[in-house]
Formats: structure tokens, sequence, C-alpha cells
């Protein structure tokens, strides 16, 4: 093939090599598994820098999906919470996932049921724009949960249906009787889950 994409027929291959050397171009071999083997006229060199340029831009419009974290602790105020809760939508807006995450401090952590109640708000909050990819755990003395935006997809739950059915499960969560302090206490020493969500 010539620099245009014009056939130019079959011919040996110091033939066409001796043809694209006239013309000021590489011969480069386009499809090796053709028979017989399909090689075209180019500048290499100036291919292959249109290619890294194509996947340069390429990369810039892709969009990478970073986690971020919001805490909160079980005695926030509403205003607090309330601008929590905007500083969310903005991150989801943006793609990225968000880890709610509620931090106790002292006894706080025998009234791991705040925390609870706390997560399902902030699922509430976010309805339609949301859905929970990790479900509620407790480790330690903090518990969280990971949220992503909410992405339509054709022949499956509508928005509205998927954060009422995230909000449900994380109610289901909180209705469960809180762990005893001693309890939490052994869990926490041990660095395990103290709590996992209903359906876990």
């Amino acid at each position: 093939m010539g620099d245009k994409g014009e056939q130019l027929g079959v011919m040996a291959l110091y033939q066409a090599q001796d043809l694209a050397r006239k013309r000021g171009f590489d011969l480069v071999e386009v499809a090796p598994t053709a028979v017989p083997p399909v090689c075209r006229m180019m500048d290499y060199g100036k291919f292959k820098y249109e290619q890294a340029k194509k996947e340069r831009e390429m990369r810039k419009s892709q969009k990478t999906s970073i986690l971020r974290e919001i805490r909160l602790r079980p005695k926030i105020g509403e205003h607090d919470f309330e601008a929590k809760v905007r500083s969310a939508k903005k991150l989801l807006q943006d793609g990225d996932k968000v880890k709610i995450t509620i931090m106790f401090r002292g006894r706080e952590i025998t009234h791991a049921d705040l925390g609870w109640k706390l997560l399902e708000k902030m699922v509430e909050a976010l309805k339609g724009s949301v859905t929970i990819e990790k479900q509620p755990v407790m480790e330690g003395s903090r518990m969280h949960m990971i949220l992503s935006p909410l992405v339509s997809q054709q022949g499956k739950p509508s928005a509205a249906q998927t954060a009422k059915a995230s909000t449900a499960k994380v109610g289901a969560a909180a209705s469960k009787p809180a762990n005893t302090s001693e309890e939490i206490k052994t869990g926490e020493q041990k660095g395990e889950k103290v709590k996992e969500s209903a359906n876990a």
C-alpha cells in the first residue's frame, strides 16, 4: 500500500523497500498474518508521535474515580451535618467515591447505634444520587461505609428505587441491638469488626 492507502499490488520485499526509500517513507508491516503479508509506506516517526498524542488526549479525557473520606462525630450538629451532606454531593457529582466515617471517643463507643442512625440519615439525604458500595461496618473506634455515584443503566432499578433499598438496608442494621460495652472493648483490642450490616 502507498502512503495514501492506494493499492500497489503484490511485489517482492526488496522491491517494496526500494520503492518506499525512493518516496522517502518507511515500509511498515500492517497485516503480518495476511497471505501475502500487507505492508504500507508511511513516515513511521510521525505515526508514532500522533499515536502517543492521541493516547495522552484519551488519558486526559478519562475520569479516574478517587476514594474521598468525610468524617463525622456521633453528636454532630444539624448545620455541620448539612455541610457534610453538601460536600458528599459535590464529590459524588465529580464521579468520586465517598467513605463516610463516624469517629467515636471515649465512652461514645458504647452508643454505636448513634453511628448507625447517622449513616442512615446520610443515605436518606443523598437519596437518588448514591448507591452503597460497602455496607456500614465497625472497626475499632470507627464506623464507616463507602458510597458510589449512582449510574443509571437500562434494565436496572431506578435511582430512587436503589437509594430506597440502600436506606432500608442501613435502617435494618440500625435496628439491631447494640453490642455490650464489654464486647465492643474486646473487638477494639483485637482490631476486628464489632458489627456488620444486616445483610453481610
